[in-house]
């Protein structure tokens, strides 16, 4: 049988009201799709793993987020390519429960999730320029590997450019600041920015 944590119902407890239907929603649809999911807490928000991190969601001030560990393995799955690609998590931001898809999808979704974990299929290796040059935690590279335009930008940066988001989101000293920064560093790599880039511009109109 699957195992609930305690420190599960205190998030989703702490959370904001309208993240809280949301949040129950998605869990009893895991459990449900994976009765043997066990839950428990990484980098800040709650995880369920099964042979492996199966998924995970978080809540935000104005909206939450659910995804899958290897989102990009199913990316081609109807719904997913519905909702296109966003900073966080594979079903876009989630304000209110209509936003989510139907229970019969989501569970659909989890359960094909959770055969990728039963037949022990890998997400590809992060792609290093040179190896042991720079230390990137697997939650950055979950983030960035969800959306194809941030990835495809933080592959054609520099070491530096890579370091400083890097840095920028793994020296953050809480977890809630931690997530909003990796957060924010996604989205403005799929605008193809560099870390600084409020700084370059305007030293560039300093003339």
């Amino acid at each position: 049988m699957g195992q609930k944590d305690s420190r599960v119902d205190a998030y989703i407890a702490k959370s904001a009201d309208f993240a809280k239907p949301i949040l129950n929603h998605l869990r009893k649809l895991v459990h449900q799709a994976c009765p043997d999911v066990a839950e428990t807490m990484k980098w800040g928000f709650p995880h369920f793993e099964y042979k492996g991190i199966l998924c995970s969601m978080a809540a935000f001030k104005s909206h939450c987020a659910f995804g899958f560990w290897k989102g990009t393995l199913l990316a081609d799955d109807k719904v997913l390519k519905q909702v296109g690609e966003t900073a966080m998590g594979d079903l876009g931001r989630l304000t209110k429960m209509s936003d989510l898809p139907g229970d019969r999808e989501l569970i659909r979704l989890i359960k094909k999730a959770k055969k990728l974990n039963d037949e022990g299929v890998k997400l590809p290796h992060a792609p290093k320029a040179n190896k042991d040059e720079l230390d990137i935690p697997a939650y950055f590279w979950a983030a960035v590997r969800k959306n194809k335009r941030a990835l495809k930008t933080f592959e054609s940066f520099s070491y530096s450019n890579k370091k400083d988001y890097v840095e920028w989101v793994t020296e953050a000293k809480g977890e809630e600041t931690r997530r909003k920064r990796l957060e924010t560093a996604v989205a403005w790599m799929a605008e193809g920015k560099a870390r600084n880039w409020k700084y370059i511009r305007k030293s560039k109109s300093v003339r």
